[in-house]
């Protein structure tokens, strides 16, 4: 579990923590940016590993990473709007690199939305490729170079 200014991170192991990263996601995917219900929750999510942030007694972060054909995608980064600023993102992918890395990856990749960029660069993440739209937001791929598999 990584902390940050009262602020938990940690995989999802019990439906009730899913339902609440479930219920991030729509708030800030759904309800805040306007991405279709069925393009958020997908056929992915029994496979996904899913992480939970909370602060203040409250969930306010979420994300997923999966295995695809291409190697380890990191998915779903949300965090609702009166807690951003606070780091919550930042100690989201720390603990979902973290756990990636236990899983030997060869590759790691993602599609950020340019927003995010800077935030995924700090943490070595490269852009690849020209922006794309994605759910109506612009993205861009990023990946993790010189990744080293023991």
């Amino acid at each position: 579990m990584h902390r940050s200014d009262n602020v938990s991170v940690f995989k999802v192991t019990t439906d009730d923590d899913f339902q609440q990263a479930l219920k991030v996601r729509y708030e800030v995917y759904v309800i805040g940016q306007l991405v279709p219900l069925n393009e958020d929750v997908d056929e992915f999510e029994d496979e996904s590993h899913h992480y939970l942030a909370v602060a203040d007694d409250k969930a306010v972060g979420a994300a997923r990473w999966r295995v695809t054909n291409e190697g380890h995608k990191l998915e779903r980064f949300a965090v609702l709007d009166n807690y951003r600023g606070r780091g919550i993102g930042t100690e989201l992918v720390k603990k979902v690199m973290e756990d990636v890395m236990n899983d030997s990856p060869k590759h790691i990749y993602m599609h950020s939305q340019i927003d995010a960029v800077p935030m995924y660069e700090k943490f070595g993440f490269i852009k690849e490729g020209d922006m794309f739209i994605e759910s109506d937001i612009e993205h861009y791929l990023m990946m993790m170079p010189n990744i080293k598999v023991t």
